[in-house]
C-alpha cells in the first residue's frame, strides 16, 4: 500500500515550527547583542568629525559629551530634544554640570526629531550644514541596530561608528518590564528590516519631525 504523503496541514505546521525557532534564535541573538558592554571611548576612529546622541534613554547624552570631551575638535548633536529645553537644563538633569564655553559652542540641540526616522533626518541635515562625514552614533544597545538601519537608509553618504550605552534597566535583563522593552524593540527592528530590506521601501519623506518652532519661542540656554 502506498504511504500517504505529507498533508498541507503538516507542511504548514512544520513551516510555522521552523519559523518560530528561527524567531526565537534571532531574538536571543538580539538580546545578547543589545546587552554588550559599551565600547572603550578610545576605540573611536580618529577621523570621526562629529557625534550624534539620540535622546530617549539614560546615559546617551552623558556618553556623547564624554566623547566630545575626549576630542573637543568634534561637533556634537543632541537629537530629539524636547521643545523649550535648553542645554543648561540638559546638563543639570544629567548631572554633568556646567561645561566650558568653548565646549558648549560645539554642541547643537535638535528639536524637530520625534522618532528614530526623525533623528536620522535631523542628523543628515545637521551633518550637511556642518560639512561632516563620519559620525559616532550614540544610543542604547537595544536601539542601535534599528538606528543604523534607518540612518544608513536616510543618510547613505555618511559613515557611522556605533557607540552603544546600557541604561539602568539593562542591569536586570529578566525583569518583566525589561523583557517587554526588549520584545518591543525587537519587533520594531524586524519591522524596519522588512520595510527596508524586504519590501525596499525607503523613507524619503521627513517622517517623525515636529513642526518648526516659532522664532520667538527659541528655547533657553
Amino acid at each position: 500500500m502506498k504511504r500517504p504523503g505529507p498533508t498541507v496541514w503538516s507542511l504548514f505546521s512544520g513551516g510555522v515550527t521552523i519559523a518560530g525557532w528561527l524567531m526565537l534564535a534571532s531574538f536571543i541573538y538580539f538580546c545578547a547583542d543589545a546587552l554588550r558592554p559599551s565600547p572603550d571611548l578610545h576605540s573611536i576612529p580618529a577621523d570621526c568629525d562629529g557625534i550624534v546622541a539620540l535622546t530617549g534613554g539614560k546615559n546617551r547624552i552623558e556618553a556623547g559629551i564624554a566623547l566630545l570631551q575626549q576630542k573637543p575638535e568634534r561637533l556634537l548633536l543632541i537629537s530629539g530634544v524636547s521643545p523649550h529645553t535648553g542645554l543648561n537644563h540638559i546638563l543639570a538633569a544629567t548631572g554633568i554640570g556646567p561645561l566650558p564655553p568653548d565646549l558648549t559652542q560645539r554642541i547643537s540641540l535638535g528639536y524637530r526629531a520625534a522618532t528614530t526616522i526623525g533623528n536620522a533626518w535631523e542628523t543628515a541635515q545637521w551633518a550637511k550644514q556642518k560639512n561632516l562625514h563620519h559620525l559616532v552614533l550614540v544610543t542604547a544597545g537595544y536601539h542601535m541596530r534599528r538606528s543604523l538601519l534607518e540612518f544608513h537608509d536616510i543618510a547613505p553618504q555618511l559613515q557611522f561608528t556605533p557607540y552603544w550605552v546600557q541604561p539602568p534597566a539593562m542591569s536586570t535583563p529578566f525583569h518583566p518590564h525589561t523583557m517587554l522593552l526588549m520584545f518591543s524593540q525587537y519587533g520594531k527592528l524586524i519591522g524596519a528590516f522588512i520595510r527596508l530590506m524586504v519590501l525596499h521601501q525607503p523613507d524619503h519623506a521627513q517622517e517623525g519631525f515636529r513642526p518648526v518652532p516659532p522664532a520667538s519661542g527659541t528655547p533657553p540656554a
